[in-house]
């Protein structure tokens, strides 16, 4: 190549690297460290980062119910909707509203199967089925007044996921990852952990969007090969592999400061990842380490206890279920950013009385082990644990054809219940209202670009500054849109 293309192809961060002995390079990390851009130098894309400000939660636990669990007969007690069961709504509430299932103009109202009694010293009122949650009830901040503008379950795990009910935007582990880095060096910063059906979005849930590939969730197993393909091929030793990948990063590298493809960055550190996760990977679901008491906390082991099966999963969803709340702390332990706990599914068109049972004895106990065992670890305070889904159920009963009527609940994204525990979260209340049957909001309305604003601002991030150009506008998590919520802080 002549001097003058070499010239012109030569990168501003290779010109200011090279011009004055290495000055340009010393200015300009002072001016990014200035304006707080510029933690250290490394060239790990999962390197630590400063926030914006002091964070309260250095971690994140997000337990996603996909199918979208009925909040009538777990969090939010409706004693006038139990008196109304068999009416119809006024058609003014109706009128212009799309469902997914049911036919309107037949349509009445359901009441809860389910009793509902204060816990803690706040008097929160649960459902008979959350016991072992009610214990916790003074650590949670239960949001009674959640709205979602999407009312089918890929669309609306979008928005609660990634902010946006599109395709191709990060999720929020993958932004908090971007924005901060993680302090797991052996383990990616966003690790996924599932059971029961799946959700309906698979791994749009958990995509890392138009951000480099570094920043995706990695799906984990509780058993077995912790990573499809982690382990060496038989005949392939740690030190011939070791040698090369050393191989395989020298390319990369040199690949990298010609070209300056974050992609390439990426693609280094998922090989040295993977590398030090052979070790690491296999020692995390190694429970061997925890007592009885512990494990019996939590529930593995546990079956089904006779239960019939249903929408929320076969046989060894139990236990499956509570190993993952297990590894999450585990996780957290280690330093991991973001986990996701993603159970599926809470889609109760019909026999929702039996089969809600069935879905919150399985999470109940686990969950709520999870909250005291954080909590006796010192580990609560900087941690968040959000439970949540995509919306919440009709106060209708569910009366298509071919399908006994009014046994189950249709979509509904106008009023729903989410809760919050630790990470400078403040426990103990009931936050929002929704009206006296659970149709729509009353009081204090928390949108789902809100909640991800507030949970931004738990890790120290400015909302509107954490942005990628991307598409010509700088994107962000919350969109064009979302405040926090100050009444949820500590």
């Amino acid at each position: 190549m002549d001097p003058l293309r070499q010239h012109l192809t030569q990168t501003r961060r290779d010109f200011l690297a090279t011009s004055a002995s290495g000055l340009g390079t010393l200015a300009l990390a002072s001016l990014l460290q200035q304006d707080g851009l510029l933690a250290s130098e490394s060239s790990d894309p999962l390197a630590t980062k400063q926030p914006h400000f002091a964070p309260k939660a250095k971690n994140c636990i997000f337990i996603f119910m996909a199918g979208a669990p009925s909040q009538l007969d777990l969090f939010d007690p409706k004693p006038k909707l139990n008196e109304l069961h068999g009416k119809p709504l006024p058609e003014s509430l109706t009128k212009n509203v799309r469902f997914a299932f049911i036919q309107k103009e037949s349509a009445v109202l359901i009441g809860s199967k389910r009793k509902f009694k204060p816990h803690g010293e706040c008097g929160m009122e649960l459902s008979d089925v959350l016991p072992n949650l009610g214990t916790c009830a003074d650590d949670i901040a239960l949001i009674r007044s959640m709205r979602s503008t999407q009312f089918n379950h890929h669309p609306g795990q979008l928005l609660m996921t990634s902010g946006v009910p599109r395709f191709g935007f990060p999720s929020v582990g993958s932004w908090l990852n971007y924005g901060l880095g993680t302090a797991s060096r052996d383990l990616p910063g966003y690790v996924v952990l599932t059971s029961g059906r799946g959700a309906s979005g698979g791994a749009s849930n958990w995509t890392s969007g138009f951000l480099p590939s570094t920043y995706q969730g990695v799906l984990f197993r509780n058993k077995g090969e912790p990573v499809l393909n982690l382990n060496n091929p038989g005949g392939v030793s740690m030190e011939m592999q070791k040698k090369g990948l050393e191989t395989l990063s020298s390319l990369n590298q040199a690949r990298y400061e010609r070209i300056r493809d974050p992609e390439i960055a990426s693609r280094i550190s998922s090989y040295e990842l993977a590398y030090r996760m052979q070790t690491a990977a296999p020692d995390l679901i190694d429970l061997s380490g925890e007592t009885k008491a512990t494990l019996d906390a939590y529930g593995v082991g546990r079956t089904e206890e006779g239960m019939k099966f249903g929408r929320g999963g076969g046989k060894g969803t139990y236990h499956s279920f509570s190993t993952n709340c297990l590894l999450a702390r585990r996780l957290v332990e280690r330093g991991v950013r973001f986990t996701n706990i993603i159970h599926a599914s809470w889609d109760h068109h019909s026999n929702l009385n039996q089969e809600i049972e069935f879905n919150a004895k399985m999470a109940d106990q686990p969950v709520a082990a999870l909250i005291k065992d954080l909590k006796e670890r010192g580990l609560l305070d900087e941690t968040l644990v959000v439970w949540g889904c995509e919306f919440g159920r009709t106060p209708l009963g569910e009366n298509r054809g071919k399908r006994e009527a009014n046994t189950g609940r249709d979509h509904h994204p106008f009023a729903f219940s989410l809760f919050m525990a630790g990470g400078g979260i403040k426990g103990g209340q009931v936050y929002g209202r929704s009206d006296e049957v659970g149709w729509g909001i009353d009081e204090d309305p928390v949108e789902v670009n809100d909640l991800h604003a507030t949970m931004l601002h738990l890790f120290g991030i400015d909302h509107l500054k954490l942005t990628v150009r991307f598409n010509g506008r700088d994107v962000r998590l919350t969109d064009v849109a979302g405040n926090v919520v100050p009444g949820l802080l500590a």
